[in-house]
Formats: structure tokens, C-alpha cells, sequence
């Protein structure tokens, strides 16, 4: 009898052993390393030049390196406007052989921060404006090595660890940049306190998502490895010539000055490209430095909420899943072509007049050199567990393409991490193609590029659950 009743207790308690040990299998590590450029180089962002006189605060490749078993991931977050497809090859070849972490698991993604480089061959008109100068083209050389260094010691910090998810809720600061005006054309940031704006053209996407990671044996404050923080709105508050990682910045240092010095904060932007910060209704400038730090304190302010929601995830099974899409390119003759380089060389970058001139003109002349070739990006999946999954975007997309995915996902926590592994610019949803203004007259992809990628997202994350 009493040998019987040892039997049942073991096979009752053998799974919730099982379950804590694979629980406890999940390894991770942070780490953030230096990536503010020399002063003078070229300024990103804008449509006129900018040099860069100094900096306010400095730029970071922030890495988290996640291990479960046989299996190595790796998140970088780049205080960057954008990320470039021979950028990451460059860094995921230099990662996996520093690391044995294969290329294709790591992530790559810009925080799309305008107070940062230009970067080398990112297109036409970062190339005329400082990407092609010696600076530019040196600094990018670099940086494939200054990632693949943060994601080396991430790798080299692994320890035991637990995965716990929330989910915040910020809808005061982000604004959809779109708006529908009383002559029934739609606007882009159509100014303060504008009487023609009849309302916004699209949603926000108010998620705050929060992933926290812990010391397995760690203290609630002292333990903590690193926050990956998901929301969707442009970091561009700073301007001026002076690098700044914006407000992503800004929450890093909160959120450590909270959890302790040592943890590091990824700041994955979600689908934001016609989110930003620009309260129409509100008269305040809402620029500098110290509108970067209202931003951040309060994203901060409810990322420090969530962490008391947090929850421990049930599993951590790490999978990794990509594919390569191709996007068709919009129709572009010679004639517009050859109108587009008259423009841009009448036009020129020292300033910012004829702006949406100059948008149309440069869109053109990207799309003609690429002679008929569509767009190859990738998306790609990054799950832990059953209830967290990043997925990346290759450009600025839309927020209804990134709530088409979540809406679909069948994981709890969708991140959406956009301009990731590469980027093309913006990517609409279809029906602004119609509407026009700045984001789809300015779209190097066709219409209905944005709803393949949100076809293949969704299609990869429910492979997850086959």
C-alpha cells in the first residue's frame, strides 16, 4: 500500500518537475554597446541637410541573447533611423561567427530615431545627402562589428533566467498623423490647431507591450537582465544636429534608474509609420530634447505599471521561423524618371523647399534603378513559448497592418517589430494608395505590398501551432 502511494505521487509530481526543469532551461543575456558616430557626419531624417555639431546623448546597439536547449536567438535594438539589407548581412555574418548563433535568428531592428547617421547605401537620397561621403560609408563599415560585439557579450553574460509578459496601455501620446480635412482630401500633419481637420484617417495602436527578463534566482529590483518594450509611435521629437536616441533613450535610462543599472532596454518599434506624437489640439510645441523626455517618462511611467501585471510565461521553447517575400515595385515610366532627376538637381538638399517635390522625385529615381526587380524582404518570427512572439517588417508600415496581425496571431503577446532585418521605406496599407499625401507618394512598394507581409506574418505564426 505504501509502495503504491509512493507510485501515484511520483507520477503526479514527475510532470510538474518536468515542467519547472524545462521552465528553468531558458538562459539569457543583455548587453549595450556604444554606436554614437563622429561628430560632422551627416544627419538622417530629413529631406535637407544636416551635419552633426555634437551630442546630447549617445546612440546604442542594445542585444538580448535568448538559449533554450540547442536553440540561440538574438534581439538588437539600433538608436538608427533604419536598418539596411547589407547592414544586416554584414552583422549576422560577423555574429555567427563570433557567437555560432546562425545569422538568420537574429533580428535586427532600428528604433528609427532622426537624431542619428545617415547610412551607406540606403537609397538616393541619404547617398546625396552625406551617405556616400567617407564618414557615412566608414561608419557603416564599422557598425556590423559594433553589433556583432553587443550580441557577443549578451552571449557571453547567459544565465538562468525566467520570461514574464504583460501588456500596457499608453493612448495619450501616440497620434495618427493622418487626417481626413473638410475638402475631403487627406492631410499629413496638417499643423496645430488646423480648423479644416475634420478627424484622424486611421487608428492608434495603444499596446505597451512589456517582456521582462530575470535572474532565476533574482530579487523583484536587481535582478532584472533586460525589458523588451513594444510600442508604435515615431521617435522623432529631438531634431536639431546633436545625436539623441529620442525618447527610446529616455526610457532606458528611466526604466534602469528603476530596475538597476545593469539591465538593458530594448525598444522595438511597432507599426507606426502614420503614428506620431503631434497633439493637433494641443498649442504646445512639441519639440527638443525636452519633449523626448515628456515622451519617455511617461511610456516609462506605464511600462513601471505593467511590470506589476507581469506574468511568468508557462513556457520557453524557443523557435525561429523567416521567409523572403517579394514585393512588386509602383509603376514608375522613363519620362517620370527623367523629370525626377531635372527635380532633385533644380531642387537640391540644402533646404527643405519643393518637399513633397522632392519625395515624388526621389521615390522615382529608387524605383527606376531597381530596372523591374521586385523587392526581396523577409519576415520574420521569433516565439518563445506559446504566448510571446516578435515578428519583424521590412519598413515603416502602417498601424492597421500591424493590428491585422496581432488581431490574427494566436499568441497572447504579438510584438511587432518594424524596419527590421532591412528596410524599404514605408509601407501603407491599400487603401491610403488612394487617399495619397506624403507616406504612400513617398512608398517604394505597390499597393497591397503591406498586405502580403501581413499574409505571410500571419501564415508563420499559426505554422507555430500545427
Amino acid at each position: 500500500m505504501r509502495s503504491g502511494t509512493c507510485w501515484i505521487l511520483l507520477l503526479i509530481t514527475l510532470p510538474c518537475l518536468y515542467a519547472e526543469l524545462k521552465a528553468e532551461s531558458l538562459r539569457a543575456g543583455a548587453a549595450a554597446v556604444k554606436i554614437t558616430p563622429p561628430t560632422g557626419i551627416a544627419m538622417a531624417g530629413y529631406y535637407f541637410d544636416r551635419g552633426a555639431q555634437g551630442t546630447h546623448d549617445d546612440l546604442y546597439a542594445r542585444a538580448l541573447v535568448l538559449e533554450n536547449g540547442n536553440q540561440r536567438a538574438a534581439l538588437v535594438t539600433l538608436d538608427l533611423i533604419s536598418t539596411t539589407a547589407p547592414l544586416v548581412q554584414a552583422a549576422r555574418e560577423q555574429i555567427e561567427k563570433a557567437t555560432g548563433i546562425p545569422g538568420q535568428h537574429v533580428m535586427i531592428s532600428a528604433t528609427h530615431a532622426h537624431t542619428g547617421p545617415v547610412l551607406a547605401k540606403r537609397g538616393i537620397r541619404e547617398d546625396e545627402q552625406g551617405g556616400a561621403a567617407n564618414l557615412s560609408v566608414q561608419y557603416s563599415a564599422k557598425l556590423p562589428g559594433l553589433i556583432a560585439e553587443a550580441v557577443q557579450l549578451a552571449a557571453s553574460r547567459l544565465q538562468p533566467a525566467r520570461a514574464l509578459a504583460g501588456l500596457g496601455r499608453e493612448e495619450h501620446l501616440p497620434f495618427n498623423r493622418r487626417y481626413f480635412m473638410q475638402d475631403g482630401t487627406v492631410g499629413w500633419n496638417p499643423g496645430k490647431r488646423n480648423p479644416r481637420i475634420v478627424k484622424p484617417a486611421g487608428p492608434i495602436d495603444p499596446d505597451v507591450g512589456v517582456v521582462l527578463f530575470e535572474q532565476l534566482d533574482g530579487a523583484a529590483q536587481g535582478g532584472a537582465i533586460a525589458t523588451c518594450v513594444n510600442f508604435a509611435m515615431h521617435p522623432d521629437t529631438v531634431g536639431g544636429q546633436y545625436f539623441s536616441a529620442d525618447y527610446p533613450g529616455v526610457l532606458a535610462r528611466q526604466l534602469a534608474a528603476y530596475k538597476g543599472e545593469d539591465m538593458v532596454t530594448l525598444f522595438a518599434n511597432g507599426a507606426c509609420g502614420n503614428i506620431n506624437h503631434v497633439d493637433v489640439n494641443w498649442a504646445d510645441r512639441q519639440r527638443g530634447p525636452q519633449e523626448a523626455h515628456r515622451i519617455g517618462t511617461i511610456l516609462a511611467a506605464e511600462v513601471l505599471r505593467t511590470y506589476k501585471k507581469v506574468q511568468p510565461l508557462a513556457g520557453h521553447d524557443l523557435r525561429i521561423r523567416r521567409e523572403i517575400v517579394k514585393l512588386p515595385l509602383p509603376p514608375v515610366t522613363e519620362e517620370e524618371a527623367a523629370k525626377a532627376r531635372e527635380t532633385v538637381q533644380r531642387l537640391g538638399t540644402k533646404d527643405n523647399r519643393g518637399f513633397m517635390d522632392k519625395v515624388r522625385a526621389y521615390r522615382a529615381l529608387d524605383v527606376a534603378a531597381r530596372k523591374g526587380k521586385p523587392h526581396e524582404v523577409e519576415v520574420q518570427v521569433i516565439a518563445l513559448g506559446d504566448e510571446v512572439a516578435w515578428v519583424s517588417l521590412p519598413g515603416e508600415a502602417f498601424v492597421e497592418l500591424g493590428l491585422a496581425i496581432k488581431k490574427a496571431s494566436p499568441f497572447k503577446y504579438t510584438l511587432i517589430v518594424e524596419l527590421a532585418n532591412g528596410s524599404i521605406g514605408y509601407i501603407p496599407d491599400r487603401p491610403a494608395y488612394e487617399q495619397g499625401n506624403y507616406e504612400p507618394e513617398s512608398a517604394r512598394c505597390a499597393a497591397g505590398s503591406g498586405e502580403l507581409l501581413v499574409d505571410t506574418a500571419i501564415r508563420l505564426l499559426k505554422e507555430f501551432r500545427q
